[in-house]
């Protein structure tokens, strides 16, 4: 069952939404952003590239004899991608409703929050956007939800401290300070 204003993506992890409720089983938000980004990407997969392949096909089917023509081959195993990226785009657009990170109210770290922290040892801080899967891109501060980081964060206030396991081994974080934007 899905809550107004929340938006679902199917992969293998339990969650608790932002309001406390227990969701669907296997299942994780995505924002606005996110959605759109996924859409752009279907859309530009289905109207350009997937008619592109289907022409390189045709081109070399035309060259004659296609059981050794290396065009024909890679053509081909591109339309595998392309048609395996657009099944698996539609699969998680399917059914999804987008979270807006902005309309979200809550006095603990929940899936859309921007999370200031401060490494305890360095006293370096680094601000993270908690994300869906799909637009998780570290350079831009963007953390998935399944992220360790994000997963210590869920559910904790300004001055809880966080342990993350990482190569180098544990890392304290302490939370300075979150908000909805």
């Amino acid at each position: 069952m899905c809550l107004p204003g929340t938006s679902l993506i199917r992969l293998d992890i339990k969650h608790k939404d932002q309001k406390g409720f227990k969701m669907a089983q296997d299942t994780l938000p995505i924002t606005i952003r996110g959605k759109h980004l996924l859409e752009a990407e279907l859309k530009k997969l289905m109207l350009e590239e997937r008619p592109q392949v289907i022409k390189a096909i045709e081109e070399a089917r035309a060259q004659g004899d296609i059981s050794e023509n290396a065009e024909y081959d890679a053509a081909k195993e591109r339309q595998g991608m392309i048609e395996g990226r657009i099944g698996e785009i539609q699969g998680k657009l399917a059914g999804v409703e987008a979270v807006d990170p902005k309309t979200i109210k809550s006095d603990k770290i929940v899936f859309g929050a921007t999370v200031e922290i401060q490494d305890t040892e360095t006293e370096e801080s680094i601000t993270y956007q908690i994300v869906g899967v799909d637009e998780a891109d570290v350079k831009k501060s963007m953390i998935s939800i399944i992220s360790p980081i994000a997963r210590a964060m869920i559910g904790k206030k300004v001055g809880d401290l966080i342990t993350v396991q990482s190569p180098k081994g544990d890392k304290e974080y302490e939370i300075l300070s979150f908000k909805f934007v």
